[in-house]
């Protein structure tokens, strides 16, 4: 199923935490957190200078530094400020907000031969450079952005629009060849499709009896799109009626892939055998890139949330991985019960911490059989 992307990537890195404490500021000091800026400022008896926690100069002895909330409390004490993360200058945070928000505003442009080059000198930076921070704060490139935000208009204005030409144009796109050459990717299905599919996408789904109660499995076409938890049929229909609010959705009596989705969860050590079972789910980039991490964690294994937002090439995301965790549409099948805390704890989940705790623990059994154990039931 597709979703619309939002008007600009997750800013969740950007947001700042709270330094009530001076153990906290001095954690902060000390791993150069970038999120603690402007939250408190740091003084240094021996030097008489202050800086952001984040100051690349090297690290003072806790013995000799003072924590102040503001610059001019620091200035009233006697320090001057930093040459190097000149404290005294606007937030840098504030600064690649405004940076990254006017890129994507260039990017979605109406314009089609609008190039990253061109945004990057727009916004005061190398190409290069342009490239690297782009991608670090979004986890795609900016390109891959544009053509996502272009395809979105697309599918906004199929159902107004008398022709897919038509539609294709009034999105932004000076060549219908190069809109066609990327629709099956960007629309999940073909254009003329989408077109037809505007006004309620067809959606079938079955409910399945298995042994961590009601499991519902809903598909398309193109694959499957929804699979969730649940105590009773009523239940998980009407969840997945609220969640595809614009879809006609009907129950059928089988699907191809419902015994593969019920396989993930009763004999997860035959995992090898459901590993293609096709998705026709949309999410944000962010989201989407989740969700493929997710996928490569091996049954019988965990990662952080920290460690997922570093597999996405973004070690600060850590808050909006875990939102992907909690959104993601197809339980199991997108293992997001693989994603524990990084004390251990299982933390929430959407279908209810127990089945998680079972979940992994049936894979964890299933990776600790022998091969003899798994052929035939024997061992040789």
């Amino acid at each position: 199923m597709t979703a619309v992307v939002k008007g600009q990537p997750d800013m969740s890195q950007l947001v700042a935490e709270s330094y009530e404490t001076d153990a906290a500021r001095w954690r902060a000091l000390v791993e150069r957190r970038k999120a603690a800026d402007g939250q408190f400022f740091v003084a240094v008896k021996t030097t008489r200078i202050f800086c952001r926690p984040w100051c690349p100069s090297r690290r003072p002895l806790r013995k000799n530094v003072l924590f102040f909330d503001t610059p001019q409390l620091a200035l009233r004490a006697g320090f001057r400020p930093c040459l190097r993360c000149r404290p005294m200058g606007e937030d840098p945070r504030g600064r690649l907000a405004k940076v990254l928000v006017k890129a994507c505003r260039l990017l979605e442009s109406d314009d089609e031969s609008v190039r990253s080059a061109e945004v990057a000198a727009k916004v005061g930076l190398s190409p290069h450079y342009f490239q690297r921070f782009f991608k670090r704060q979004t986890g795609v490139t900016p390109q891959q952005y544009r053509n996502r935000r272009l395809s979105d208009r697309v599918k906004g204005r199929l159902a107004e629009s008398k022709t897919v030409t038509q539609a294709a144009h009034a999105a932004g796109y000076s060549s219908t060849a190069r809109f066609y050459a990327r629709a099956g990717k960007e629309l999940g299905m073909t254009a003329r499709a989408a077109k037809g599919r505007a006004n309620g996408q067809l959606v079938h789904y079955a409910v399945r009896a298995c042994s961590l109660g009601k499991l519902l499995v809903a598909w398309t076409d193109h694959g499957v799109c929804d699979v969730r938890f649940g105590e009773t049929s009523a239940e998980l229909a009407d969840g997945l009626r609220e969640r595809l609010r614009r879809a006609t959705i009907e129950q059928a009596a089988a699907c191809p892939w419902v015994d593969a989705v019920l396989s993930r969860v009763e004999r997860p050590a035959q995992q090898s055998l459901t590993d293609q079972i096709p998705l026709d789910i949309r999410g944000t980039a962010f989201q989407e890139q989740v969700w493929q991490e997710l996928r490569k964690i091996p049954a019988g294994q965990t990662r952080t949330y920290a460690q997922l937002a570093v597999a996405c090439g973004n070690p600060a995301a850590v808050r909006a991985a875990a939102r992907a965790c909690a959104t993601n549409p197809v339980a199991v099948v997108i293992p997001c019960h693989r994603i524990i805390r990084k004390t251990g704890e299982l933390a929430g989940y959407r279908w209810g911490v127990e089945r998680k705790q079972e979940l992994l623990r049936r894979e964890e059994a299933a990776t600790q059989e022998t091969p003899s154990t798994k052929t035939n039931g024997r061992r040789s």
